[in-house]
């Protein structure tokens, strides 16, 4: 069996991620939507990512990257290396690249899937989603969700696979 590797994130129209280890925007649809693709999987961030929870992540396993050999959060495997969270999910049907901007560029030509919500509007971040190469990606599923009263930005779920 071969793992699918899938990229998911929420990035702006300039590829922002976020500012200061936190997302610019608060889209809850997404959220939910992030937490019912990734739920029951391996999710795979960096240290920084996972410092912007507030805690665990429920009904995921959590592999954290870092440089750092003493860390050891408390329910969580740690690796050093990309390569090595991939072999920690090889039996895995699917696992999920969750962030942040050097995870998702080191991840890129390993990805099969990229499950990327298009926050409509441009922001000021210091962390941003790797460029996404028409010759090598093609949409697959694509679904516009409008500003309302809970969203402040419009958005799109855009689903690639890689050609």
């Amino acid at each position: 069996m071969s793992t699918t590797i899938t990229m998911i994130a929420a990035a702006a129209e300039n590829d922002a991620l976020g500012k200061e280890n936190d997302l610019v925007w608060h889209l809850p649809d997404d959220f939910k939507r992030f937490k019912q693709i990734t739920s029951g999987h391996f999710i795979i961030m960096g240290r920084k990512t996972f410092e912007s929870f507030p805690k665990p992540l429920p009904n995921r396993t959590h592999i954290v990257i870092t440089r750092q050999k003493d860390y050891q959060p408390e329910g969580c495997i740690v690796v050093h290396h990309l390569e090595d969270a991939f072999k920690l999910a090889e039996d895995e049907s699917e696992v999920f690249v969750i962030g942040g901007g050097e995870i998702y560029d080191q991840a890129m030509p390993y990805a099969d899937k990229i499950e990327l919500t298009r926050v409509h509007g441009t922001f000021e971040a210091d962390t941003f989603f790797p460029k996404i190469d028409d010759k090598n990606w093609e949409v697959i599923r694509e679904q516009h969700h409008h500003k309302d009263d809970r969203h402040d930005y419009a958005f799109t779920y855009l689903t690639y696979r890689k050609k």
